[in-house]
């Protein structure tokens, strides 16, 4: 049986991943083995740093959420409760949006789950 020959699909691989590499600094952007310890911890952060993002985002719209209530003379815990007894499904990135831009619909709202 012929042996495999791997130089095409060698360069293919090693291409791919220097052309991730382009724009780091130094050895990782012009060496192979320094290149690809760069960008598979670079993607790495990537992946983490996607389920930050989603975090972060929850973080912001409740404490958008919880400011808006506030004013209304309520706090967040409270408000998020009246309306899951009164069957209101809205998540919270409509509600953060809605504190921002519609401050009278929001108050209503907080009326809402007030009774």
């Amino acid at each position: 049986m012929a042996r495999i020959k791997r130089a095409v699909n060698a360069q293919k691989k090693r291409r791919k991943v220097m052309k991730l590499a382009k724009g780091y600094w130094g050895a990782k952007s012009k060496q192979y083995r320094a290149a690809k310890e760069q960008v598979r911890r670079s993607l790495r952060y990537a992946y983490i740093g996607r389920r930050l993002r989603k975090r972060d985002f929850r973080r912001l719209w409740i404490t958008r959420i919880n400011a808006a209530a506030r004013l209304n003379g309520m706090s967040y815990s409270t408000f998020i409760n009246g309306l899951k007894k009164k069957n209101i499904d809205v998540n919270r990135k409509m509600l953060a949006d809605l504190a921002v831009s519609d401050p009278a619909g929001f108050a209503k709202l907080v009326e809402i789950a007030k009774a």
